[in-house]
């Protein structure tokens, strides 16, 4: 059973972020603060939970949350700045977005920087241990992949739809054949490095 509070304040936050590995799109961050009487059997990491179940929890969360909010960070920005510092900032805008000023932030993870002088723990597989990170993790999987399955229209071939931006052999060939696009991160490794030249 996961836990409702790390912490003794009221307010609460649990963060997490989706995204942080994949080839393209944004990396997106959910901030989620939970009442003192959620309760929920099935909430849990959103690894571990099958994408109807992750839709299912997202409504359930959204309407029994005291407050949550949703942040993207696109690729331009990802290159700028890399990947960690863009999943920071982007729990960061999740959480000054909320409608309810955050007494404690609790992260998943191991890396977050200071914001507002709000007093913050991160915890390793946080989203398998807290039930408001659990929240944030399906918060930020589902709205990411919404975004995905939106610019799948636009650009078919990558099939993002069904690998949400992931390096998956498909995606990689679809770079290789199409080029990138502008929704790819140019500062990751888009293409494996070849082993051997090819004289």
């Amino acid at each position: 059973m996961l836990k409702l509070k790390y912490s003794d304040f009221k307010l609460e936050c649990g963060t997490d972020e989706a995204g942080r590995g994949c080839l393209s799109g944004p990396v997106t961050a959910a901030a989620v603060i939970l009442p003192d009487n959620f309760k929920h059997k099935v909430l849990n990491d959103s690894k571990q939970l099958s994408e109807s179940k992750r839709y299912e929890l997202r409504t359930y969360i959204e309407t029994h949350a005291l407050t949550y909010a949703v942040a993207h960070v696109f690729p331009k920005e990802i290159d700028n700045i890399n990947i960690l510092n863009a999943s920071i900032l982007a729990m960061h805008k999740a959480i000054s977005n909320l409608k309810e000023t955050a007494e404690y932030i609790i992260v998943d993870g191991n890396k977050f920087k200071p914001l507002n002088d709000i007093p913050y723990e991160t915890i390793i597989k946080g989203d398998g241990k807290y039930l408001s990170i659990a929240a944030a993790s399906i918060l930020a999987k589902t709205y990411r992949d919404d975004y995905m399955a939106k610019i799948h229209e636009e650009f078919p071939q990558y099939n993002w739809k069904k690998n949400k931006g992931y390096p998956t052999k498909e995606h990689r060939q679809a770079i290789k054949d199409h080029g990138v696009t502008q929704y790819h991160r140019k500062s990751f490794r888009l293409l494996p490095q070849q082993l051997k030249l090819e004289l």
